[in-house]
């Protein structure tokens, strides 16, 4: 006999017996937890619940992956009822697909790309996607395909269709904007809802906009920042999934929060996208509710 580890998530309405429901169930398969973690809403009525757990293979090496997900989803109607239930199974040793989308400004690029290559970051750089030419030279030097999608109002439908055929074709969980400076159709965020995260250059709600950096220093700012978030139709307005600052001071020039600024964003992204990867990230409404 051998052994596959899988992550379980839920949400749904908060009811006393779920978590031994579902522990009871994993134990009536033979399956051994390894980390459990669970937060109920007061406000909003909803429970989460992340839990890892450990399977035995069968003597002809098929886990029973179809059997737990059957099991569940009984589960999920009894626990539910007519209100809504979300849950997903995944294997922990299945490393989710991700495309990196850059205009002009390689730092976060970079970064995922260093921490995916040094063992750092639990996902799979499939490709790396630009309005622009200028990083394929860093693309190539980790061996990761390069899409110059050029994009204008005139060809933006276009190149949104372009960079969907890639999603598919890469067989892609995740698009990541590192530093993409394009607001993404209305149409592509819906149909993404939940798949691509945005590294937002300030703390947001403040600072919105170019140059937010020059904003800070003109308002005299002791503390800035950089914020990762679910992309949605609203601009600058998706779940917040992780935020970064450093503290500051009058000495500081624009020059000198940028380079802090881009650091705090480096890190915040690279945390956002672990945390994804790692089924570690529930969508709580307009929230997000994170099992570090």
């Amino acid at each position: 006999m051998s052994e596959r580890e899988y992550v379980l998530t839920l949400s749904c309405p908060d009811s006393r017996g779920i978590v031994a429901a579902v522990a009871n169930l994993l134990s009536d398969h033979g399956c051994n937890i390894t980390e459990s973690q669970q937060y109920g809403d007061h406000y909003t009525g909803r429970f989460f619940l992340r839990m890892q757990f450990v399977a035995e293979r069968g003597a002809d090496g098929v886990v029973g992956e179809d059997v737990l997900r059957g099991a569940f989803a009984a589960l999920a109607g009894a626990v539910g009822g007519d209100s809504f239930v979300e849950w997903t199974l995944k294997p922990r040793d299945v490393r989710p697909r991700m495309i990196v989308m850059v205009s002009k400004f390689g730092h976060c690029l970079n970064d995922l790309l260093y921490r995916q290559r040094s063992g750092l970051l639990d996902v799979d750089i499939a490709a790396v996607i630009s309005n622009h030419p200028d990083l394929e030279f860093l693309a190539d030097s980790y061996g990761v395909d390069f899409h110059h999608l050029p994009v204008s109002a005139a060809t933006k439908h276009e190149q949104e269709a372009r960079l969907l055929e890639l999603v598919d074709s890469y067989d892609v969980d995740l698009v990541v904007l590192a530093r993409y400076m394009q607001v993404l159709s209305e149409q592509l965020c819906t149909k993404m809802s939940g798949r691509i995260i945005n590294i937002h250059h300030s703390f947001l709600p403040s600072f919105k906009g170019a140059r937010p950096y020059h904003q800070a220093h003109a308002r005299g700012v002791k503390l800035i920042g950089a914020t990762a978030h679910y992309v949605t139709a609203d601009l600058d307005e998706g779940p917040i999934i992780e935020q970064e600052v450093s503290r500051v001071d009058h000495t500081h020039s624009p020059e000198q929060l940028t380079a802090i600024g881009r650091d705090l964003e480096s890190v915040a992204l690279a945390r956002a996208v672990n945390w994804h990867a790692q089924r570690r990230v529930l969508l709580n409404g307009d929230k997000t509710v994170i099992f570090d």
